[in-house]
């Protein structure tokens, strides 16, 4: 999960949140941050944004879970969505071979 980073207490309530939902959910988490972020702006400026990333792995069957899978990102996204201001959150989910 993709979280931007403000001086905000709602935006650190928030990713202390995504960081205990992963803990608990999955077993653990890795947060990378100071991530700089790109976009162009509606003006065709181009904006910086510094970004937290957030991810987990699972141990779930992508394939055999993908519509459980959907609906907990959605859930996350919406979650986000309604503790920020933002205008979009990004959540990726994409499957990854491990070799044990």
């Amino acid at each position: 999960m993709y979280l931007p980073e403000r001086n905000n207490v709602s935006y650190s309530r928030l990713q202390r949140f995504i960081e205990k939902e992963f803990l608990n959910t999955f077993g653990g988490c890795t947060v990378i941050r100071n991530i700089k972020g790109l976009y162009t702006g509606p003006d065709d400026s181009v904006n910086t944004d510094l970004i937290d990333l957030v991810y987990s792995d699972t141990p779930f069957d992508f394939d055999k879970n993908f519509q459980a899978i959907s609906d907990y990102t959605d859930q996350l996204r919406d979650a986000a969505l309604e503790a920020s201001d933002e205008g979009s959150i990004l959540i990726v989910v994409h499957e990854i071979y491990h070799s044990l």
